[in-house]
């Protein structure tokens, strides 16, 4: 029996999103994402972790990585990596 008021005693489930989990979706879109990197936080600033593009990406299309990328196969141009990065370096462009 899980006790909740005992933190030791808790369940937690996560659950980890993997690229394609939806199979191909960038047939789907009527935009894409134009990422530019010149205003990329993570590409001007050694220092810097942001990373909010892939964080909230739905589909795991963005990498984690330096610079990221965008994987158009799996993109469906919901544009939320767009209104997310608080640096407008991506934009999404009408197909």
């Amino acid at each position: 029996m899980v006790d909740y008021k005992d933190p030791k005693s808790t369940i937690a489930a996560v659950q980890v999103p993997s690229e394609g989990e939806a199979g191909k979706t960038g047939s789907w879109r009527s935009f894409k994402p134009v990422f530019n990197p010149e205003k990329c936080i993570l590409i001007k600033s050694e220092k810097a972790r942001c990373h909010i593009c892939w964080m909230f990406c739905p589909e795991v299309a963005i990498t984690k990585s330096r610079p990221p990328t965008i994987n158009l196969d799996y993109c469906k141009g919901c544009g939320i990596c767009s209104t997310e990065c608080p640096h407008g370096a991506i934009t999404m462009k009408k197909e």
